[in-house]
């Protein structure tokens, strides 16, 4: 009888510690000594932000000034309307045969992600040389790929997925770059004659966002459109004499993030449409209040934001982001030069298009993006939508057609999508399905080819993380 009470006490005993041990164990995280895996911080240190005397556009050299003169641009990130779909009418390959894609000529790069402008048969694109800390603009003829010219200053920038990662603006007159640790420089396109230059971490004690500056820079009406966060949220500079045009106030401290300004022109405003970390904006782009900011929807506030907002005609507004941020429309409206922002859906990666790093194309009414990785059972495919119900994807590329984070862009009627491996895919746009053409590996043993495509005059200039190429895609 005693040992029967014993071995019962001694079950009560183990009853009770199992209660204690599971009532400990649901209620400890696990994690909570973990310190959190943030994007950007995997090689971000203190060395990034040593202090350095930067000389802006200090050094330059000329190497040659003959090359073939075309007619045609791509001036920018994501052409010359900002909806990356080139106008030009020459006629382009969709078949390249046995031989292969026509490739004029390949040059080694610094690691990076910055994609190129073209003028006119010229190349101009912003590459950092590792070896010599060098953040340099560097001009190429676009038929052969021989530099030109360079023009370049020291700074120190620690590898970090990449270095290099925006488009240069250009223009007749000039050419503006901001450099991974967001210095701006604008120089003369002719010539790459200096002109003038501001370090915006260091003048408008602004943050250089995770993996460097992504932000390209916009030159409209001969004013320097930049992004700065910091003491102001936008700024305006003339490009001939450098000097501040105006200053957009920014109260709450909205910080710069990879995402670049859009010009957009609704309800009789033209403005510069902005995704900062911390909100989305409209700055009025003319008039005696420009610089002003026309409204404002603080809802979207990620902290990781590379894709650029897309401003469709009926004010809608598309905006998404990767890192699980997913997707947000809102729907712009203007009553008696008031504007107002409702915001019609937010939904997570897995509900409907999202987009990580590029930025949808809007064609024949619809948007065309390819989905992230963590979009569930579409990751990395390109899908078709309806703006009226970005969730309802229309149509898929499939399963055996994923892109990665690699660009896309659409030329006489094609859509052009380069893979993370540089495996160029040509497709039919569609509203209905997926109608692939072609499909061709362009750079052997490539890697993260995540920089946005340029094509002028027939040539298509493509690059990844080390090299770029261009091809000949003239019929």
């Amino acid at each position: 009888m005693e040992q029967k009470q014993i071995r019962n006490i001694v079950q009560i005993i183990l009853v009770l510690t199992g209660v204690v041990f599971l009532f400990w164990w649901l209620n400890n995280d696990p994690t909570d000594e973990f310190t959190e895996s943030l994007p950007g911080l995997d090689n971000q240190g203190k060395g990034d932000t040593i202090v350095e005397n930067i000389i802006i556009g200090e050094h330059f050299k000329l190497f040659s000034s003959e090359y073939k003169k075309l007619n045609e641009t791509w001036p920018r990130f994501r052409g010359s309307e900002f909806d990356n779909i080139s106008k030009s009418p020459v006629k382009l390959k969709e078949k390249f045969g046995a031989e292969g894609p026509d490739i004029l000529w390949s040059l080694d790069l610094g690691e990076g992600h910055s994609g190129a402008a073209i003028y006119k048969g010229l190349v101009y694109l912003l590459d950092y040389d590792e070896a010599n800390r060098a953040d340099m603009l560097r001009c190429f003829s676009l038929t052969d790929g021989v530099e030109l010219w360079r023009r370049w200053y020291n700074v120190s920038v620690k590898r970090n997925h990449g270095m290099s990662r925006t488009v240069p603006a250009v223009t007749d007159k000039y050419i503006v770059t901001i450099g991974p640790r967001s210095h701006v420089m604008c120089v003369e396109r002719e010539n790459g004659n200096f002109k003038w230059g501001i370090d915006v971490e260091k003048d408008y004690h602004s943050e250089v966002p995770f993996w460097y500056t992504g932000q390209c820079p916009l030159i409209d009406n001969g004013k320097a459109i930049i992004a700065t966060g910091g003491d102001a949220l936008m700024i305006a500079v003339d490009c001939e004499t450098g000097e501040i045009a105006w200053k957009t106030p920014n109260p709450k401290e909205w910080k710069m993030s990879h995402s670049s300004i859009m010009p957009f022109e609704f309800g009789g405003r033209r403005m510069y449409v902005y995704s900062a970390i911390g909100g989305l904006c409209g700055i009025a782009a003319d008039g005696p209040d420009a610089g002003t900011v026309l409204w404002e929807a603080p809802a979207w506030t990620h902290s990781v934001i590379a894709p650029s907002p897309v401003c469709m005609p009926d004010g809608r507004i598309f905006l998404t982001a990767g890192y699980g941020a997913g997707s947000m429309v809102v729907q712009l409206s203007e009553n008696n030069g008031v504007f107002s922002v409702e915001v019609l859906d937010e939904y997570s990666p897995r509900q409907g298009l999202a987009c990580e790093q590029q930025t949808p194309v809007y064609l024949s009414g619809h948007l065309f993006g390819i989905m992230p990785k963590d979009g569930g059972a579409l990751r990395n495919q390109l899908v078709c939508v309806s703006p009226s119900d970005t969730k309802k994807i229309i149509w898929s590329s499939g399963k055996e057609a994923r892109f990665g984070l690699g660009p896309y862009f659409i030329a006489d009627n094609k859509f052009f999508i380069l893979s993370d491996d540089a495996v160029l895919t040509i497709i039919r746009p569609s509203t209905k399905k997926y109608i692939p053409i072609e499909q061709v590996k362009i750079i052997e043993d490539a890697h993260d080819a995540w920089a946005p495509l340029a094509i002028a005059d027939g040539y298509l200039v493509l690059r990844d993380s080390k090299r770029m190429v261009c091809i000949d895609m003239r019929l």
